[in-house]
């Protein structure tokens, strides 16, 4: 390697570095239902990635993916960094890409909300839509070749570009927050899974450290995942993409390990978008809809603890902020595109039903 590509990379890994230093840790969130959703025994919380400065869990993964490619030696001073994202990964790689003055590509389906495509474009990123989800990779495989720059995949590298033993990945910041409480080390941690990177990270960790932690990953509709944690086919497929961005998969991913995952719990979307509209009034601002996913998750394994007389706590994430999901606050266009019985769901979930 050159030598003044080195003094490229270290220049690039110090920035990258600097700003993290530059970044408070997120807060871990108390939620104090009301009956009977409450149980006295059972303490919740949520991990709120909202607050890093792009704006959602996928900060932690752009910024490992980022150290990851740079001492692999994949990127260069003038490389063109491009993404496969529904998203959040896209907006948060596009901040790392303007850090270092590189050029920036993110792949999306056209359904991608707005708001997120107006972030990836102020971080000075391009967005190149594509019609389904299970188009993004050969998409961006080939605008990266055409480029002569990389391709990030975080689909292939998100499990392996974090340090899961430790250096301050989120399943150690959870735990290292946790010390002070009632039960400090989590029942269950609660997670969903778009790379599996998370889940990986969470699984790896409790294990590493001897916790008895159990993680359970959340998945929408249309997501492979659940049948494929179940029955390890590695070849299932879905005709549709999800309807819950950043979370859920048509295909299985390299990224996702089945076997560092203790449950699956398959979540209708319409109960997502229903608890989504809940924890937002609870918490007095809005949040996003794979957030509404992982209360549901928790809200069942809660009531399965109490049944069994069990106590401890349930630690989740919230995801990210709603502002990025407008219309999924709009009843009409819900109901459009999810179908009716938003408002039934909403209830009978408060109902503990």
């Amino acid at each position: 390697m050159p030598l003044n590509h080195r003094v490229w990379v270290d220049q690039a890994v110090r920035q990258i570095e600097a700003d993290y230093l530059r970044s408070a840790d997120t807060h871990l969130v108390p939620i104090q239902l009301a009956p009977p959703l409450h149980h006295p025994n059972i303490d919740i919380y949520f991990k709120d990635e909202s607050t890093h400065p792009t704006g959602s869990l996928k900060h932690r993964l752009a910024r490992s993916l980022f150290l990851y490619a740079l001492c692999n030696g994949w990127i260069k001073k003038d490389s063109t960094i491009v993404e496969a994202s529904s998203g959040s990964t896209a907006i948060s790689e596009a901040y790392f890409a303007r850090l270092l003055g590189l050029p920036f590509i993110a792949v999306v389906p056209k359904a991608t909300a707005q708001y997120k495509c107006d972030l990836i474009r102020f971080y000075g990123g391009q967005v190149h839509f594509v019609e389904q989800a299970n188009q993004v990779h050969q998409a961006a495989t080939t605008l990266a070749q055409e480029a002569g720059g990389h391709f990030m995949n975080q689909f292939l590298y998100a499990e392996r570009a974090t340090d899961w033993r430790g250096n301050n990945n989120i399943a150690e910041s959870v735990f290292a927050q946790m010390r002070g409480e009632r039960f400090p080390i989590p029942t269950w941690v609660v997670v969903g899974a778009g790379t599996g990177g998370t889940s990986a990270t969470f699984g790896r960790f409790v294990r590493y450290q001897r916790y008895a932690t159990q993680v359970a990953v959340v998945d929408p509709e249309f997501s492979v995942f659940a049948p494929y944690h179940a029955s390890g086919d590695v070849t299932l497929k879905s005709e549709r993409g999800s309807r819950i961005e950043g979370i859920g998969r048509p295909c299985v991913e390299a990224s996702f390990i089945r076997t560092a995952v203790d449950r699956i719990l398959p979540i209708p979307d319409l109960d997502s978008i229903a608890a989504m509209r809940i924890l937002s009034i609870w918490l007095g601002r809005h949040v996003g809809p794979s957030t509404g996913t992982n209360l549901m998750g928790v809200l069942r394994l809660s009531k399965e603890m109490a049944e069994n007389n069990q106590q401890g706590s349930i630690v989740t994430l919230l995801c990210d902020a709603g502002n990025r999901y407008a219309h999924l606050y709009d009843d009409d266009w819900v109901e459009k595109n999810f179908g009716q019985g938003l408002h039934e769901r909403i209830q009978n979930i408060l109902s503990g039903i």
